[in-house]
């Protein structure tokens, strides 16, 4: 039309579809402050990190000041924040490395949630304090050798003596668990599965790191073992009776791989994307070839999906409408489609994509843990495929 002006829309090369922009200005902040903290602090130093396989115990105490741990819980010094603000920060925080995001995943969303969940009063006063603050760390001692993907077979028993409980048995994969100060163990007894709040300086509670890892090297990773470990009648979860508890605080962490795994993504598909802008071969630049444009863009399109799913589930958690077969679909997505897009994040790398001179290894490396813990794959599939049909494939 004569005399009007057509407006140019610019279009932001990694939120192609502008997800940022259905965030409040407060969920954009706490993006943009945690994003800060993960550059700073943790991208100049996580490649030594995951070359060392260690996790400096100090930096649950500068999470602690960033407030991302249990930031989601209201009271006891945690800031109430919303879902979509906990799940912002897990992404940023994973863009950085899945060994912080799982630092902060465990000590705030398995816990300090079951404490927060399942505990009495005098277990909240004691724990959640230090823990929002980092001064305390906390672990989860659920998965043992023989049972992960089937929790409720676990060997971990616990007896009664007198007023007292005796705890005997084995947990693996623990994160945290050499560093902890506190520890969630889930056994049976003779009534159920039930859970303990464990001081880690409990005669008889012992745990030691597992080496060689070839993923989440950044993270400290330990087998627990209790054996004659006491305990007082007050270290019982009073509220937690059956697999329910300990499945409640999986469904909080697995709300938060589904955007952690984004912010891996993330990280995978920029580096992708300078590299392709800047690397020359044939006298152009690789990002100028249709093979490697292609590899981006499918890049592209899974992330900004993946993340307006991680959002919108998000807003479902908020309003109180979001099912555990729903958590499973997103992490069930979100997991796969992040892994996919590290792999070819690596492939546009070449030989690069190899070394810890780039984040893409790392986090390739990473997902593969991501893939399998809180839940594998195959466990979400049956998931929701029995929400879907009505009919239980787990049996």
């Amino acid at each position: 039309m004569t005399g009007t002006h057509t407006k140019t829309l610019r279009v932001d090369s990694v939120d192609f579809i502008d997800v940022g922009g259905l965030l409040s200005p407060e969920e954009r902040l706490i993006r943009d402050t945690v994003r800060g903290f993960v550059n700073t602090r943790i991208l100049p130093n996580v490649a030594e990190w995951f070359e060392e396989g260690t996790l400096p115990r100090e930096l649950g105490r500068e999470l602690g000041a960033l407030g991302v741990l249990g930031m989601h819980l209201d009271g006891y010094g945690c800031p109430g924040a919303s879902a979509v603000a906990y799940g912002i920060a897990c992404m940023e925080l994973e863009a950085g490395d899945a060994g912080v995001r799982s630092f902060a995943s465990v000590q705030g969303s398995l816990a300090m949630y079951a404490i927060h969940r399942w505990g009495d009063e005098a277990q909240k006063q004691r724990w959640l304090p230090a823990l929002a603050r980092g001064e305390a760390i906390g672990c989860f001692g659920l998965t043992e050798h023989d049972f992960g993907s089937n929790p409720g077979g676990m060997r971990t028993f616990a007896r009664r003596d007198g007023s007292d409980w005796i705890v005997d048995g084995t947990k693996m994969w623990i994160t945290n668990g050499s560093i902890a100060d506190v520890a969630i163990v889930w056994a049976q007894t003779d009534a159920g599965i039930r859970g303990f709040v464990v001081p880690t300086d409990t005669r008889g509670f012992g745990a030691s790191n597992i080496h060689r890892k070839l993923s989440l090297r950044a993270s400290v990773t330990s087998e627990l073992v209790l054996q004659d470990c006491r305990l007082p009648a007050e270290a019982v979860l009073p509220q937690a009776r059956g697999l329910g508890g300990p499945l409640g605080c999986l469904n909080e962490a697995r709300y938060g791989i589904v955007w952690g795994a984004m912010g891996a993504a993330r990280a995978c598909y920029e580096t992708a994307l300078d590299y392709a802008k800047t690397r020359v071969q044939f006298d152009r630049p690789i990002g100028g070839f249709q093979l490697t444009q292609e590899k981006l863009v499918n890049m592209l399109l899974e992330l900004n999906k993946g993340t307006l799913l991680a959002l919108h589930l998000g807003r479902m958690k908020d309003q109180g409408r979001l099912a555990p077969s729903q958590v499973s679909f997103g992490k069930l997505n979100n997991v796969r489609e992040a892994l996919a897009i590290a792999r070819e994040a690596r492939t546009v790398l070449g030989a690069n994509g190899v070394t810890l001179e780039y984040p893409v290894i790392r986090h390739m490396n990473n997902l593969e843990s991501v893939l399998t813990y809180e839940g594998t794959s195959e466990m979400h599939t049956l998931v929701v495929g029995k929400e879907i049909t009505g009919l239980d494939a787990f049996t």
